[in-house]
């Protein structure tokens, strides 16, 4: 018999006794993965993060120190670990795009207060209270409202200087995400604007370019991140993290992830915007009238997933709880014909229950079409996605754990007991070992079928490789149920 040793010397004369370790076959059963999480966003100047380096963050207060109060990415990171404090987070922090410009908008008030009150201002949902004597005039409203935004450091918006009676407002970034901020008063119930005074709000309008996102994914560098929670939804950036995660599903860099976004727009404009994207690894949840703004949306569905996810890939994430995502209003809200059309957009969605509570609906990526135009679900919700991912990783961990330094022969060959050679034979039962392990995590399913399917067999051309023909039948997600009730009087 001739045993494989990785470590002891075939030629020694020298009297000593050598022992070794092999750990190759010391675990057992599917290997763990413990998610990475990846965030892409604005910091401002007064963060003291570095831009387009990675850093890990661990806390909301951390990262308001990294990228400045009131970021966009500090309000990001908030959203996360309100509903993620478990899977490990590294943010990647985007400059202004120099070129760009800041989306604006104004509170133009007007009259005068006949009785005292406030002034209930909420961007991005979140509230500023301004009071109001009874005598202030509109101007003096518009310059307390001004002295109240530029005080408040976590504010997603800056005042500008007054004109007249009006107070204009800028997001605090450049960039196209500032569109998309809802600026709105009075938003909950009892909230008025003061006896005697009129406000007409401008919606923030007219940024430009977010940052060119080359220099954040040469950072990612080769580290996988499963779940990347992105600020932006435009057509340039979007394409730039497609084709980067399109490489990292390839065979040669298996470094795979999926990409959540979000976009705040009227129904028909989702339409149109779902139409134009059909990538199997990017999500994108439609919202429309949300005070929450997408960025922050995102990463709460970011950190969901990613959590959930990490549980179990297969199961569904319908019914999960967005902590911190605040509701639109009840007349606002799509209806469920409505957001079933988005769902045939590449439109993911949520749904809002009787107690206020945003939940996700059904999550699906934005892939639609074949390459030929032909209807394609094969990769319609995000579970396939994330169970293909999972079990490609276990499958090339369990290999390159056990067959790290192994020789190959054919199944002709009678393998000695102690030698490190791997048979087609072997590794086909070692697939099937494997696939065993997946149905006990309810993963896949159909076991007679997998075998009869499976080929593992050596190249025709390379005699140093072993090739494999898997097609594990992934466990599906119950989503629509369906009864007839056939009663009888």
């Amino acid at each position: 018999m001739g045993i494989s040793f990785n470590q002891v010397p075939a030629a020694n004369r020298t009297p000593f006794f050598f022992v070794e370790f092999d750990n190759t076959a010391a675990v057992k059963g599917p290997t763990l993965q413990a998610y990475k999480a990846l965030m892409l966003g604005q910091m401002l100047s007064t963060g003291t993060a570095t831009a387009a380096l990675p850093v890990t963050v661990t806390s909301a207060k951390q990262a308001e120190t990294l990228f400045g109060s009131g970021s966009m990415l500090s309000h990001m990171c908030d959203r996360w670990f309100k509903n993620n404090k478990q899977t490990g987070l590294t943010v990647i922090p985007q400059a202004d795009n120099g070129s760009g410009t800041k989306a604006a908008g104004s509170l133009e008030f007007g009259g005068s207060a006949t009785a005292a009150g406030a002034i209930n201002l909420y961007a991005n949902g979140r509230t500023l209270s301004v009071p109001v004597a009874s005598g202030d005039a509109a101007a003096d409203v518009a310059a307390a409202v001004i002295a109240a935004i530029n005080a408040e450091s976590t504010y997603p918006v800056e005042a500008g200087t007054i004109s007249t009676s009006t107070a204009p407002i800028l997001f605090k970034h450049k960039g196209l995400c500032g569109n998309e901020v809802d600026v709105r008063l009075n938003m909950n119930d009892g909230e008025a604007l003061p006896a005697g005074i009129t406000c007409v709000v401008t919606q923030l309008s007219s940024g430009t370019l977010n940052p060119v996102l080359t220099s954040a994914i040469s950072a990612m560098g080769d580290e996988q991140y499963n779940i990347i929670a992105c600020a932006y939804n435009d057509t340039v950036s979007l394409t730039a993290i497609e084709t980067e995660l399109t490489d990292r599903w390839g065979p040669s860099r298996p470094l795979d992830g999926l990409a959540i976004t979000a976009k705040q727009a009227a129904h028909g404009t989702l339409l149109t915007y779902g139409a134009t994207r059909n990538s199997p690894f990017v999500t994108c949840f439609g919202m429309y009238l949300h005070p929450d703004s997408p960025y922050e949306f995102a990463a709460g569905k970011a950190a969901l997933i990613a959590f959930y996810g990490n549980i179990d890939p297969a199961r569904p994430f319908q019914t999960l709880e967005q902590l911190g995502a605040i509701p639109p209003a009840l007349a606002d809200r799509f209806t469920m014909q409505e957001r079933n059309l988005l769902l045939f957009a590449g439109i993911a969605t949520s749904y809002v229950d009787s107690g206020g509570k945003v939940r996700i609906e059904r999550a699906i990526t934005m892939y639609q079409e074949n390459p030929l135009g032909a209807p394609d679900p094969s990769y319609l919700d995000v579970n396939t996605i994330l169970t293909n991912s999972y079990i490609r990783y276990d499958f090339r961990a369990y290999f390159m754990r056990k067959y790290p330094r192994h020789k190959l022969a054919d199944d002709t060959y009678r393998v000695p007991p102690g030698q490190a050679v791997i048979t087609p034979k072997v590794g086909k039962a070692e697939c099937i070992a494997l696939y065993q392990g997946w149905m006990e995590l309810g993963l896949v399913e159909d076991l007679d079928g997998f075998k009869a399917a499976l080929i593992v067999e050596r190249n025709i051309t390379d005699v140093n490789r072993l090739d494999f023909l898997l097609a594990p039948n992934l466990m599906n997600q119950l989503v629509v149920g369906a009864a007839r009730f056939a009663f009888i009087l």
